[in-house]
């Protein structure tokens, strides 16, 4: 996903613009690595769900992500209960739930550093002016809203647009992302 814009966060939360002015005068969000890989490497496993486990070299050859990093990637996915690995020569991983089970949300959730878009939401004493923020009303507004549209995807409404030859469409239809 990369960065997102600060229209787009005010566009799509109907925000006002006086209500998202920081300290630099600008906002941008960033899904990190490990979650954008995360959920391609979920989203792989989803591909094969319902066959025989799947290899970490498999993965990374398909997704172009070294084993190295996958390894890291799946403990957190694993000990969320999303992935379990079966050992042995037919072994590998497998979700453990239906991919329809499976949310964008939860993804995020496990790898994100952070669930929140300001560290002002979670952790208010570490801003003087947390009491009096507007701003910080408008991040806990938006990062409710972003992850109640994180939780309505799931993994299966991803799959369902992966032959896409542009990727994610503009129009996404029951998602209704937007294109930024």
């Amino acid at each position: 996903m990369g960065y997102v814009s600060h229209r787009f966060i005010l566009d799509y939360f109907n925000l006002e613009y006086c209500h998202l002015i920081t300290c630099n005068g600008s906002f941008s969000m960033k899904l990190s690595t490990k979650t954008r890989y995360g959920t391609r490497l979920i989203l792989d496993l989803a591909r094969h769900h319902g066959e025989e486990p799947v290899t970490i070299g498999d993965i990374s050859k398909r997704q172009d992500i070294s084993v190295k990093y996958l390894e890291q990637i799946i403990r957190p996915l694993k000990k969320a209960d999303l992935v379990v690995s079966t050992r042995g020569p037919k072994g590998g991983h497998s979700l453990t739930k239906t991919p329809d089970k499976i949310t964008l949300g939860e993804i995020v959730r496990v790898l994100q550093s952070s669930d929140v878009l300001a560290e002002c939401v979670s952790e208010p004493d570490k801003c003087v002016r947390s009491s009096d923020c507007c701003v910080r009303i408008a991040w806990q507004e938006a990062t409710k809203a972003l992850y109640e549209k994180l939780n309505s995807i799931t993994i299966t409404d991803l799959l369902a647009y992966e032959d896409r030859a542009t990727g994610f469409p503009v129009d996404c239809g029951s998602l209704g992302a937007k294109e930024i």
